[in-house]
C-alpha cells in the first residue's frame, strides 16, 4: 500500500513538471512562409508608328508659330498697273521735249515663285520672295502711232515682309504685312519699231508694299497659301538708236500688284 502512494505521488509529480512545458509548445506560433506578391510582367516597349509625311498624326503640331520655317513654292502674277507714265524724247545731248498723250504700257506675267518664311513669335513672320517675271513694252498715245512696241525685259523684285499673323496654332490663319521691293530690269531688249531703237536700259528702283494673306494646313506640316501685293514702284528708263541721234526718256510707276497661290511646307 505505501509503495502504491509513493507511485501515484510520482506520477503527479512528473505530470506537473510536464505542464509548463506543453503550455509553452502549444502558445509558440508555428513557423510559416509568406510569399511575396509576383509584379506584374512590363510589357515590352513598342515603337511608336511612322508618320508618312502626307499625313496628320498624334505628334504633328496644329497651326504655325514661333520658330516655323517654311518654303513655299507658288504661281504668282504680276499685273503692273501702269498707273502714271511720262515720256521725253530728244538729241544724245538734249534737250528733251515732253511726248504729249504717250503713256507706257506693260504687260501681265505668270511665273512660278519661291518664298522662304520665318516665323520669329507665334505672330511676326519675315518672308522673302525670289521670282523673275518677262515683260514686254509699249509706248502707248497719238504721238507714236497709237501703239509703238519698244522692247521687253526681265525684272528681278526681291520683297523683304513683315507679317502679323492673327490666328497662331490655328488650321485657319489670315495674316496682314508690310515691306520694301527691290528691283533690278536685265536683259533688255529693244524692239525693231519705226524709231529704230536698238538700246533699251532701265536703272534700279525700289518702293514699299503692303500684303494680306491666308496660310491654311492642309494635312501634316502641308499648308495652302493664298496672298496678294501690292507694290509701289517707279520705273526710270531709256531707249536709243544705233547712232545716238534719238533717246527716249520714260518715267512710270509700274504699281504691280502681285497674286500668288501656292503650297508650302513647314520643317
Amino acid at each position: 500500500m505505501k509503495n502504491i502512494r509513493k507511485l501515484a505521488l510520482s506520477a503527479v509529480l512528473g505530470a506537473s513538471a510536464l505542464a509548463p512545458v506543453a503550455g509553452h509548445a502549444q502558445t509558440m506560433a508555428p513557423s510559416t512562409y509568406v510569399n511575396a506578391p509576383l509584379a506584374a510582367p512590363v510589357a515590352p516597349a513598342q515603337p511608336k508608328g511612322h508618320c508618312g509625311i502626307f499625313e496628320t498624326c498624334a505628334s504633328t503640331k496644329i497651326g504655325l508659330g514661333r520658330g516655323d520655317f517654311m518654303i513655299r513654292l507658288s504661281a504668282v502674277g504680276v499685273l503692273p498697273e501702269d498707273r502714271d507714265s511720262k515720256v521725253w524724247a530728244g538729241g544724245m545731248n538734249g534737250p528733251y521735249n515732253v511726248v504729249s498723250g504717250t503713256r507706257i504700257k506693260t504687260t501681265n506675267q505668270v511665273m512660278p515663285e519661291l518664298t522662304f518664311e520665318y516665323f520669329v513669335t507665334d505672330n511676326i513672320s519675315l518672308d522673302l520672295i525670289a521670282t523673275s517675271t518677262r515683260h514686254e513694252v509699249a509706248a502707248e498715245g497719238a504721238a507714236v502711232g497709237g501703239k509703238l512696241d519698244v522692247g521687253s525685259a526681265w525684272v528681278l523684285p526681291p520683297t523683304v515682309t513683315v507679317a502679323w499673323h492673327f490666328r497662331p496654332h490655328k488650321r485657319l490663319n489670315p495674316y496682314v504685312g508690310v515691306g520694301g521691293t527691290f528691283m533690278w530690269f536685265h536683259n533688255m531688249n529693244a524692239a525693231g519699231n519705226a524709231l529704230n531703237t536698238t538700246k533699251l536700259n532701265s536703272g534700279f528702283t525700289g518702293g514699299p508694299s503692303i500684303n494680306a494673306g491666308v496660310d491654311y494646313q492642309l494635312v501634316g506640316n502641308w499648308f495652302f497659301n493664298f496672298d496678294v501685293k501690292q507694290m509701289f514702284v517707279r520705273m526710270h528708263a531709256w531707249a536709243e538708236n544705233n547712232d545716238e541721234s534719238l533717246k527716249v526718256k520714260a518715267h512710270d510707276s509700274l504699281d504691280p500688284t502681285v497674286v500668288s497661290a501656292g503650297i508650302a511646307y513647314r520643317f
